[in-house]
């Protein structure tokens, strides 16, 4: 029998920062140092954005999000909310809690003016019923250094970088310039940073000890970066150690290939492993044996949703032409829908509110995983429910929305 319970739902205040990380660590079956943990989130955490539950005086829920900019295809930008934090504890369960903390967040991001919510989901089932779609994959990369080489010859220099201040605004830099023209990517929190290169001890979680990688190209800029970690491994009296890559990121073709080579060509090293990786990565192409590099466990990372239709259609470009009458079923929109016209080609796109008739009903969740062009829309209507009013109509917008670059998410929040 559940006890009744009188429950609220409302912003933290300074001093509930504590009751917070004790409640949200409960719920992610974690046990930091609390007080360690708030102490140091403080200066970086918005209150404004961070919701809880109340049963009663005690936080049983917790609900929060940052301010961040995601890449559309075409490179244009929109302004979103990263939800984080997420977390109910198992007394509670089944209570609408994180409905209604959803529900105050999405009215804020509404008053905000933020155009997308975007996630990523610790479990696949939970955030379809709140508008929320997979709106790009991933998979993990693994290369058999003994079995391989590369194509072509060394284009640039990689020099090994002590992680401080100089380094990480360099590699914050390519970063910056990489993911301005990545759809799919996000702008990072500049604390971040700190915490990647080990600058920071995180409350958390242990101190990051690996290595960092810089590419120069020949005029001595620094256009491409590596992280990684080594794993100890021995075999047969031979070392078979495995490279773990945290990220890498380049901004052209050469640097892209001489990263990878430097760190198939480290001694004593007979994997190199890196997750969160794109799908569509061309690293295979580069290698004589391209066999030597598989992909395993495939999966999402972002998830989409998209909270000013029109805005966010006018935002992106689309490879084809294409015009179709949207009616988009959306519990938080007034009346549970919102009807748009788009209009759209190479060109640019005009979307307009409308009320001529639907060549598609679709949830806004669907609309949200098609979005930057990875998922097919078609996919994701019948996963949620589509109606076809107008013959074809779902195949032309399904062929619009799509995109011949996979959009890329490396950014875990």
């Amino acid at each position: 029998m559940v006890r009744p319970m009188t429950s609220e739902i409302r912003r933290i205040g300074d001093d509930e920062l504590p009751a917070f990380i004790e409640s949200m660590s409960a719920g992610f079956l974690e046990r930091p140092d609390v007080a360690k943990v708030a102490e140091q989130v403080k200066p970086f955490w918005d209150l404004d954005r961070t919701w809880a539950a109340y049963d009663e005086a005690r936080i049983v829920g917790t609900f929060r999000t940052w301010a961040t900019e995601l890449t559309v295809p075409g490179c244009a930008r929109l302004s979103g909310a990263a939800v984080t934090n997420v977390t109910v504890l198992p007394t509670h369960r089944r209570r609408g809690l994180l409905s209604a903390m959803v529900a105050a967040e999405h009215g804020a991001i509404r008053e905000r003016g933020e155009a997308v919510g975007l996630l990523w989901a610790s479990e696949y089932p939970i955030y379809g019923r709140f508008g929320y779609g997979p709106g790009c994959r991933d998979t993990i990369l693994s290369i058999e250094t003994k079995r391989t080489s590369f194509h072509g010859e060394a284009a640039g220099r990689v020099e090994l970088a002590e992680p401080d201040a100089t380094s990480r605004d360099a590699i914050k830099a390519v970063f910056e310039a990489w993911r301005v023209r990545q759809p799919g990517e996000i702008r990072r929190r500049d604390v971040g940073w700190e915490f990647d290169l080990g600058l920071l001890e995180s409350a958390w979680e242990p101190r990051w000890k690996g290595f960092l990688a810089l590419h120069r190209n020949d005029g001595g800029d620094v256009d491409g970066y590596v992280r990684y970690r080594a794993e100890g491994k021995w075999e047969k009296h031979q070392p078979r150690n495995i490279l773990n890559v945290d990220e890498l990121h380049a901004l052209n073709d050469e640097a892209y290939q001489d990263l990878w080579r430097f760190l198939t060509e480290i001694d004593w090293v007979a994997t190199v492993k890196a997750e969160r990786r794109s799908p569509s990565e061309r690293l295979p192409w580069l290698l004589t044996n391209a066999r030597a590099a598989t992909s395993s466990d495939p999966g999402e990372t972002i998830w989409v949703r998209l909270f000013d239709i029109p805005r966010a259609l006018d935002a992106r470009s689309y490879e084809r032409e294409g015009s179709v009458v949207l009616e988009i079923v959306d519990s938080e929109a007034p009346g549970g829908r919102t009807r748009v016209h788009l209009e759209a080609g190479p060109s640019g796109a005009q979307a307009r509110s409308t009320k001529r008739s639907p060549d598609l009903t679709l949830d806004v969740s669907a609309l949200g995983a098609a979005y930057l062009g990875g998922a097919r829309l078609r996919d994701a209507a019948v996963a949620r429910g589509v109606d076809e009013h107008r013959l074809g109509a779902l195949a032309e917008a399904t062929a619009l929305f799509r995109t011949l670059d996979e959009p890329w998410c490396s950014t875990f929040f």
